[in-house]
């Protein structure tokens, strides 16, 4: 990287959310939360900016794989945090987190995608083979970890026993160690169109240096988002008890802001009509978010005897139940078009909705 591009924008401003977070600018002052606001938003444009560069060396579907991966090794190190300061709430916040991820994944990002792209390009084209593997794989794990918990009879309520939470972590590991298998090398063509990898690699690729800076810089911005949204949780906090919503719009705010990165990298894909990388951001960060958060939030809870929910209740089944349908139907053809999306983010605001007005 040559000199003047340390200069850049999106190497600059990770570098100073940086500063000013370790540096303890960030405190209960309306300067501070809104400047630390405005480094937040400027961080996730710098990470959109440097996981492109990454997925652009890379090629597809590593490139979307890595983000992926980033983002969900650092939302279980905020879960994690929540859940070891026994604050209210800590039982259910990593539930509460993972589904309000797996509900803006599913409609809002896949949503905004299709209607987006559908309304520049009339349809837009994808393998079919990649969403139905993607599904299969997400619906399995989702069941596991968020419905079956309810029907279990060793202990009451929303729990597993131990050596339940010790199965069903490994089954996750299983299933989405199969899929990274084959996503990357037995079917790699599932998740890849000739047209968008064209239109991907038509300017020439980064070097080495450069790739290898900006997966540093990207795991930085991702760190910055991270830590800067929980440092202005209690504002977030405060602006809910505020509206009298429940806690729960907490989690979707927050949610919201970890999946900043993926969903404008997602959004961007589909205005140039590369909608196949829109749904392996979309779909392989949802997959990524359960079949990887919960091991990891089981071993931490076995280790310091938390107790950890994660059975739904029943409306949130439903509402969870309608939207991956909604989703298998939307995907099942190979195009999109703009009812689809429009479908999809009614859905994203029924959940909304119903958590502010349950």
């Amino acid at each position: 990287m040559k000199p003047k591009n340390f200069l850049h924008w999106s190497v600059l401003l990770p570098i100073i959310s940086a500063v000013f977070y370790l540096g303890g600018f960030l405190n209960n002052t309306i300067f501070a939360n809104i400047t630390g606001a405005g480094l937040l938003f400027g961080s996730v444009l710098a990470a959109v900016h440097h996981a492109e560069v990454v997925a652009h060396k890379v090629g597809e579907p590593f490139g979307t794989i890595i983000l992926a991966i980033c983002i969900t090794v650092l939302e279980v190190g905020l879960i994690v945090s929540f859940m070891l300061s026994g604050g209210e709430g800590a039982m259910t916040y990593a539930r509460d987190t993972i589904f309000a991820a797996v509900m803006i994944i599913l409609n809002g990002i896949l949503g905004i995608c299709i209607w987006i792209g559908s309304r520049k390009y009339k349809e837009q084209f994808f393998i079919t083979s990649s969403a139905t593997t993607y599904l299969v794989s997400l619906v399995a794990i989702l069941v596991l970890t968020l419905i079956l918990p309810n029907y279990t009879s060793s202990v009451r309520g929303p729990f597993y026993t131990e050596p339940q939470l010790i199965f069903v972590s490994l089954a996750c590991l299983v299933i989405y160690g199969t899929f990274l298998m084959l996503q990357t090398v037995r079917h790699r063509n599932y998740f890849i169109v000739a047209e968008e990898h064209n239109v991907a690699h038509e300017a020439d690729p980064p070097s080495n240096a450069k790739m290898f800076i900006s997966l540093l810089l990207l795991i930085i911005c991702l760190a910055v988002v991270i830590f800067m949204a929980k440092g202005l949780s209690p504002v977030i906090e405060g602006f809910v008890e505020n509206i009298g919503a429940p806690r729960a719009l907490v989690g979707v705010i927050i949610a919201s802001v970890v999946l900043l990165p993926e969903g404008l990298a997602a959004i961007r894909a589909a205005q140039n009509n590369q909608i196949q990388s829109s749904i392996n951001l979309g779909l392989g960060s949802a997959l990524a978010s359960v079949g990887l958060t919960i091991p990891a939030v089981s071993v931490v809870c076995i280790i310091y005897d938390i107790p950890f929910v994660l059975g739904l209740d029943m409306k949130s089944i439903i509402l969870l139940a309608l939207s991956v349908f909604i989703v298998m139907l939307s995907l099942s053809r190979g195009k999109t078009n703009h009812l689809y999306g429009t479908v999809l983010l009614v859905n994203l605001a029924a959940y909304i909705f119903t958590v502010i007005v349950p």
